[in-house]
């Protein structure tokens, strides 16, 4: 685990969020690839049931798994491929519950579509790359400190 340090002012110190925002947007895609193939995966052994669920399910199963990654080491695959993870303002890894208070808030700006499109302009537009998950946590997105 690395040690906790609070997080540098993004405009005295841009080195921790330069490309993030990119880098996030990339992981997003590898996540979306191995959230649908997983959730694919669950097709034959629901009797072919979650056919007729199957956005339910990819959001169940998106769920899940970005509740356990982020949980275990506050990045999702898609984030750590990138070299990216979550981390407080205080500099700190999410702990199990900022993992779900965190996903949490995803899912719901990913069902209400013009929340999941703020959140994408914010990140792009804020100081510390910011969603507006992000904003209400006190979260952020930096290159991680371990590359």
């Amino acid at each position: 685990m690395t040690p906790a340090y609070p997080l540098p002012d993004p405009d005295l110190s841009p080195a921790p969020y330069q490309g993030v925002a990119v880098k996030r947007g990339l992981a997003w895609l590898v996540d979306m690839a191995l959230i649908l193939f997983l959730a694919a995966l669950t097709i034959p052994f629901t009797v072919f049931l979650s056919l007729f669920f199957f956005p339910a399910m990819v959001l169940l199963v998106g769920f899940f798994y970005r509740l356990f990654t982020i949980a275990s080491s506050s990045a999702t695959w898609g984030m750590r491929l990138f070299g990216i993870e979550f981390r407080t303002l205080e500099g700190e890894q999410l702990s199990g519950q900022d993992a779900l208070l965190h996903v949490l808030g995803y899912t719901v700006s990913l069902a209400i579509s013009p929340l999941q499109l703020i959140s994408v302009i914010m990140m792009c537009v804020t100081p510390y790359g910011q969603g507006l998950t992000d904003l209400v946590l006190n979260t952020t997105a930096v290159n991680s400190p371990r590359r």
